[in-house]
């Protein structure tokens, strides 16, 4: 089922429900466990207010609510600007390449904008689905990483890294 018909639409005020689905402890899991209620309604305001800095999306299968998420910000890693880029697809919808199909359409994106030599994903060391996607989009493994998520508590990641030049 990898080539799953999907839409990726600009974050929207009716995606909110959608970070709470996101937000229940399986989910979390790598991430630093779920996050208050605030943290969501404050996370929420990011992304919508996240104008040229990057892009956030639903995952939208035909006929039906929003399956997940998927997004790109500008960060700087090791003293260079780059897009590091994140996804999260409900449990009862993984497995079904949705991840992989969302962020060929952010890559695309990314691509047309042509502002930036890299796009960086750091999945924990321990989320064999979420590196598994990134080798399978052509990203290179560069290193482990101590990286800081959420702010203030630090977890293993792989710095996953896909050339765009």
């Amino acid at each position: 089922m990898d080539e799953t018909k999907l839409e990726i639409k600009p974050w929207g005020e009716k995606d909110l429900d959608l970070l709470f689905q996101l937000n229940e402890p399986k989910m979390m899991e790598h991430l630093g466990g779920p996050e208050s209620k605030e943290q969501i309604l404050k996370r929420h305001q990011r992304y919508l207010q996240i104008g040229d800095k990057g892009g956030m999306f639903s995952i939208i299968l035909p006929e039906a609510d929003a399956v997940g998420s998927v997004g790109y910000w500008q960060t700087v890693w090791n003293d260079e600007n780059v897009y590091e880029i994140g996804w999260s697809v409900l449990p009862s919808f993984q497995g079904k390449g949705l991840a992989s199909n969302a962020m060929k359409a952010v890559i695309a994106k990314i691509k047309d904008e042509r502002k930036y030599r890299s796009i960086h994903a750091f999945p924990s060391v321990h989320n064999a689905a979420s590196n598994a996607i990134c080798r399978k989009l052509g990203f290179t493994l560069i290193s482990e990483s101590e990286f800081e998520y959420p702010p203030g508590s630090f977890m293993q990641c792989n710095d996953w890294c896909l050339e765009l030049e």
